[in-house]
């Protein structure tokens, strides 16, 4: 009987040590989402592992707040000093273009290009001005199957695919209506004919509260791998009038409420390209995924 209980003894602590080695390979690569089953160890075993668990989402969640942080510094700083140079610049060229001596001269091309360009430039960090200057939310108890309805009344000529349960978020209502929205144009733009929206429960509770998950998926173009780490990062844009704000602002907002805003590592049927909306709601007994 000592034996068996040495041996038993003897596996249980290799398994924990194993279960200490994946959680501290998983957070050196960064994999701030790995997590580890809580079933079939002892009380305080589980409670360890309940908290190691989330202690790689607060770790995640800092983190996040901090890149969002610095984007926001760096943000105010450029506009500041680019808005300052552009101001003179637009104001300048205007008035010499209003002169009688300027009009149908060589001069005017050249300083309505001057003008244009100073212009075009000062609209593009007005957007960037965004990052910066949200206000904070207001979380309220928002009911997501109308909130949903909306966003798929103002794209009617997409067909839509919704497998959304009865489910309620703590969110601002604004910002993640804005956040469905820009992920709608942004697959429009991608070509997209199609949306699918799709809800999963994961993570332990945490409070009253669940982490929920929301797939926003389409089948417009694929995301280039190339891409694929750069898509949050304020001012990236592949396309050609594109002002590398959506994502990022979208992200933020999501931040902001305590969720999060990621690429789907898998996609779902009839989808190339998807994301995944992070957030704490609860959802019906009978309604449960």
């Amino acid at each position: 009987m000592l034996t068996v209980a040495i041996v038993w003894t003897i596996r249980r602590q290799h398994s924990l040590k194993l279960r200490a080695h994946l959680m501290q390979e998983a957070i050196r690569n960064r994999d701030f989402t790995f997590r580890l089953p809580t079933d079939r160890l002892l009380p305080g075993e589980r409670a360890m592992q309940q908290t190691l668990n989330q202690l790689g989402e607060t770790i995640r969640q800092q983190l996040n707040q901090s890149e969002v942080e610095s984007w926001e510094r760096l943000t105010r700083v450029l506009t500041h000093e680019i808005m300052n140079a552009t101001a003179p610049i637009s104001s300048i060229s205007q008035s010499m273009l209003g002169r009688a001596d300027v009009a149908g001269t060589p001069l005017e091309p050249g300083l309505q290009a001057i003008y244009d360009t100073s212009r075009h430039l000062s609209d593009f960090v007005s957007n960037y001005r965004k990052m910066s200057e949200l206000e904070k939310p207001v979380p309220t108890d928002q009911p997501l199957r109308p909130l949903l309805d909306d966003v798929c009344k103002a794209y009617p000529n997409l067909t839509w695919q919704i497998g959304v349960p009865d489910v309620t978020v703590r969110a601002d209502t604004g910002m993640l209506r804005q956040v469905l929205m820009n992920l709608t144009k942004n697959a429009l733009e991608a070509g997209a004919k199609k949306m699918v929206v799709t809800l999963t429960e994961n993570g332990a509770p945490s409070g009253t509260a669940t982490e929920v998950s929301l797939y926003v998926g389409n089948d417009g173009m694929p995301i280039p791998a190339e891409n694929r780490q750069s898509l949050f990062v304020p001012f990236f844009t592949t396309k050609r009038n594109g002002s590398g704000i959506g994502l990022s602002l979208s992200r933020r907002m999501m931040i902001q409420q305590g969720g999060m805003l990621d690429l789907a590592e898998k996609q779902q049927s009839g989808c190339r390209a998807g994301f995944v909306l992070s957030i704490f709601g609860s959802l019906t007994g009978e309604n449960r995924p």
